[in-house]
């Protein structure tokens, strides 16, 4: 029999950490949120310090009562919901749960016949950043409370939804439509979108044109250089009146270089994601929109089926504001690129990124839990859409690792009568980590 009950929120991330755990643990999930603020109610006390109301969300109770049950078998309980605010409320609630006797009066009193009162198994919190075997045993061998703090900053988020929510949605329903619904987030969002569309009403439109000349010299190939100055002066073109007369007045005049800048830039690479970040590419690159892109890395993080090596996360928890990189992930990163792309793509020391003013630093940077772990490797094992987010992720943890490319560009100015025009170009000396795309 099972020693001690572990509790997570979905079924796939229950099957991969029973792997790491083995035959001493029963893990079971909560499927999400087992208590919320009651539907049909305000559930807040506005005119007591707005206590909320929590109930057992409906539909739940089946759920409850299976891991209630299961609680009462075991000498401890380990709740290892994601390490965030919601996971920290979802053990909160479930300790609640599991310290009450849910068991009817004359259960109770059996119960307490047969057993003494303190027989109730020990309630520990455990969060892991990665769901692989390295990180499930060191969260397990040290495990702790649940964090008041996360779970305060949770409630204070919920119970702001439900006011807004319940003030605005009936307004809502009587002038827009019924059904729809407002909150917190909504509400502050539809304010930036009325006053975007305002500024862009009182927009007043300016005309400008641009004139670029198609040269070419002895030598190919042909070239094309945009006109910029007018006797030493920035040169605006407002309508197209102004631009046929430059044209004409260029159409005379004999071109001539006039100035050859050559110089080495160097464009360097970006940090790994953060949650934002990983958004705005993923929609980019992708065309993913924000719940397209965190139900799939979500999957990502709580483990895919690789064949024999059964359930396995690959990806670092995908909500963080944090660019740090734990140094076993370092170490990797650097092996790898020194074994794929060679010596002169990786940097005499690791690059570490700073996060910005501000960021919580609760958790790493998004990344895959093993950079071995090809995205060519892993694809017969993916959706297609699993695929293409998680070589995005892979790619850029680690192309943020590798040498910056060096480009020659070069500025040519060329003259014509007093007109100054200017082509530029860019070539690539060395790819450093474009290489990786």
């Amino acid at each position: 029999m099972p020693q001690s009950l572990v509790i997570v929120e979905s079924p796939t991330k229950a099957r991969t950490i029973k792997r790491y755990l083995g035959r001493g643990y029963r893990v079971e999930a909560s499927l999400g949120h087992i208590k919320d603020l009651p539907k049909k109610q305000l559930g807040v006390d506005v005119d007591n310090s707005f206590q909320p109301t929590y109930v057992i969300i409906p539909g739940k109770e089946k759920v409850v009562k299976k891991l209630r049950t299961a609680a009462r078998k075991v000498a401890a309980v380990y709740l290892a919901a994601d390490p965030d605010r919601e996971g920290e409320a979802i053990c909160a609630h479930l300790a609640e749960v599991l310290a009450e006797d849910g068991a009817s009066t004359k259960q109770a009193k059996k119960k307490a016949q047969r057993q003494p009162t303190d027989s109730r198994p020990s309630i520990l919190r455990v969060t892991m950043n990665e769901i692989t075997q390295r990180a499930v045993r060191q969260a397990f061998a040290q495990p702790g409370t649940i964090n008041q703090n996360l779970v305060d900053a949770q409630q204070a988020r919920r119970i702001l939804d439900r006011l807004v929510g319940y003030e605005i949605s009936p307004l809502l329903w009587d002038k827009v439509k019924r059904g729809l619904s407002a909150g917190r987030v909504q509400t502050v969002a539809l304010r930036l979108v009325v006053e975007r569309a305002r500024a862009i009403r009182a927009f007043v439109p300016q005309e400008y044109w641009s004139l670029t000349a198609n040269l070419s010299a002895a030598a190919p190939p042909p070239f094309d250089a945009k006109l910029i100055e007018l006797s030493g002066e920035k040169l605006e073109i407002s309508n197209q009146e102004e631009a046929r007369q430059h044209t004409t007045a260029l159409e005379n005049q004999t071109f001539v270089v006039h100035n050859v800048t050559q110089k080495e830039r160097r464009r360097h690479p970006v940090p790994p994601f953060i949650t934002s970040t990983l958004q705005q590419e993923a929609a980019r690159k992708l065309r993913f929109s924000v719940k397209r892109t965190m139900m799939l890395a979500q999957r990502l993080y709580e483990g895919i089926a690789l064949g024999r090596e059964g359930s396995v996360g690959l990806i670092t928890y995908m909500r963080t504001d944090s660019t740090r990189v734990a140094n076993e992930a370092l170490a990797e990163v650097r092996a790898l690129v020194r074994e794929r792309y060679g010596k002169d793509y990786l940097p005499e020391r690791p690059r570490y990124y700073r996060s910005r003013k501000g960021a919580q630093q609760a958790h790493e940077a998004i990344r895959p839990t093993s950079v071995f772990r090809t995205p060519e490797g892993v694809k017969c094992y993916l959706s297609e859409d699993e695929f293409k987010l998680y070589q995005l992720i892979w790619q850029r943890f680690l192309a943020s690792q590798m040498h910056e490319a060096l480009l020659d560009q070069t500025t040519i100015d060329v003259a014509a009568g007093d007109y100054l025009l200017r082509a530029t170009s860019s070539l690539l000396k060395f790819p450093g980590f474009l290489a990786v795309y």
